[in-house]
């Protein structure tokens, strides 16, 4: 039994997914108010126009090895510090973020900037953060218990800070919060699980990995020889052969205590 349970962030404990889509569905409601768009249109097309245009910028590889997603570039500030990458990301950041606001305004037949729905789908995912329902539960039960919890979650500092500023309960029931940002290097890399084992002051032998990515959180685990624990909320995904491979499957988090 491990004495160290290593936590994912978004789509573990935060379900991220439903805070974005909130977001989104909230403007476009609000352009169809302001520019008379279909909301179902602007939605689908904001989804193909965020991947589209995030690729363009020289800071997109960066954001691949750390792990920030183009939604999450859609309202994060940026600029953090510990990276010249990130100084630069805050730089270009709301160039990309009105460009696709505008560039879906105008594939719905409005031509104006964006500027405006920028800032109600900043304002919007702020305002909608979602814990899954056990997440409270789970965490203070195994922190009864006396087990050593630790936050590993990919992205930029100022991003994921912001998450948990806005969810403040989780955060008394963590030792460390680890970000990639910080570590230089995302999950499946090694690094950031080397740094966890280090705080946390356990062996691999003597942790457990809990997280919904296959390609992240499992991998990385796997990789770094540490017990894998794969949570699949929402779908019936198989893994492939390019997937981490997990020790043990679960649907709700407070099937972890039954595994302990």
């Amino acid at each position: 039994m491990p004495s160290a349970i290593f936590f994912d962030l978004d789509d573990t404990l935060l379900w991220d997914k439903k805070s974005i889509e909130t977001a989104l569905s909230k403007t476009a409601e609000d352009a169809k108010r302001l520019y008379g768009t279909d909301p179902e249109a602007m939605l689908a097309e904001v989804k193909k126009a965020a991947p589209e245009i995030y690729q363009e910028y020289a800071f997109y590889d960066f954001t691949k090895m750390i792990g920030i997603n183009p939604f999450e570039g859609l309202w994060g500030a940026f600029g953090d510090p510990v990276h010249y990458q990130f100084r630069l990301m805050g730089q270009q950041i709301e160039s990309y973020q009105q460009r696709v606001w505008q560039a879906a305004l105008k594939v719905c037949g409005t031509d104006v900037d964006g500027s405006v729905l920028r800032k109600h789908f900043i304002t919007h995912r702020k305002a909608s953060p979602f814990l899954y329902e056990e997440t409270i539960e789970v965490l203070s039960d195994l922190k009864a218990a006396g087990y050593k919890l630790v936050i590993v979650t990919n992205g930029a500092p100022s991003l994921q800070l912001e998450k948990l500023r806005i969810t403040p309960e989780i955060v008394p029931y963590f030792d460390h919060i680890i970000i990639s940002g910080n570590v230089g290097e995302g999950k499946p890399g090694r690094a950031i699980f080397d740094q966890a084992l280090r705080l946390a002051e356990v062996s691999a032998d003597d942790a457990w990995m809990v997280g919904d990515n296959l390609k992240t959180d499992i991998l990385g685990a796997n990789r770094a020889g540490i017990h894998s624990i794969w949570i699949q909320h929402h779908d019936d995904t198989v893994p492939g052969e390019a997937d981490g491979q997990p020790d043990q499957t679960i649907r709700r988090l407070k099937e972890i205590k039954t595994l302990l």
